[in-house]
């Protein structure tokens, strides 16, 4: 029984080494395809032994640092300088820095993520748009609280840098935004935390 415990605990370890260099190198941003992907690879059909995102993050943070790290460091301090660039423009509408750029783990091909907090979701657009700006949207499910919602995301292009822009309603400024029912909080970081990150790398 022990020892089957040490084989799983093995092979998920393996699963969330694989999946993390996935992220590193391909550029897959996505914490359930990256294992499913690295599961597949080492031919694993077993879910049981699926790592958990936190133990794909801890495998990804030891990649960087190991592969590419002078590399990792930079480009981090690039994405979080554009992403506050981004948001000083976008300040009316409550802007959050989230995922991989704020949590330091952006691997080679990393999108910035921001939230932003508007009760008028068209002003968004219409402020991309006044700014020659082009974007694309798409919707995504989110959780705030114990509610799913369909997000609106405006994928556009700053500074030459992949920018995901969530837009939520104001009230869901106070809540935990989740990307699953039973995810943790997405952690953010408003224009003075993140200015503090570029100041402060």
């Amino acid at each position: 029984m022990a020892k089957d415990r040490s084989r799983q605990q093995q092979m998920r370890q393996r699963i969330a080494a694989a999946a993390a260099r996935m992220m590193a190198e391909d550029g897959v941003e996505d914490f359930a395809l990256a294992k499913r992907k690295a599961a597949r690879q080492l031919g694993v059909g077993d879910t049981q032994v699926l790592p958990g995102n936190d133990e794909i993050e801890a495998e990804l943070r030891s990649y960087l640092s190991l592969y590419q790290g002078e590399e990792s460091q930079q480009r981090l301090q690039h994405l979080r300088q554009v992403a506050l660039s981004a948001m000083q423009a976008l300040a009316q509408f409550r802007p959050y820095l989230t995922g991989a750029v704020l949590k330091g783990t952006a691997g080679r091909y990393a999108d910035i993520d921001l939230q932003l907090f508007t009760d008028d979701g068209k002003a968004v657009e219409l402020h991309l748009l006044n700014r020659s700006i082009p974007y694309e949207s798409s919707a995504q499910r989110h959780y705030a609280g114990d509610q799913v919602r369909a997000v609106s995301v405006l994928q556009l292009t700053w500074e030459e840098t992949p920018v995901n822009l969530s837009v939520f309603s104001t009230n869901d400024e106070r809540s935990g935004l989740r990307t699953s029912a039973a995810g943790k909080p997405m952690e953010r970081a408003g224009l003075d935390a993140v200015s503090a990150l570029v100041l402060n790398p």
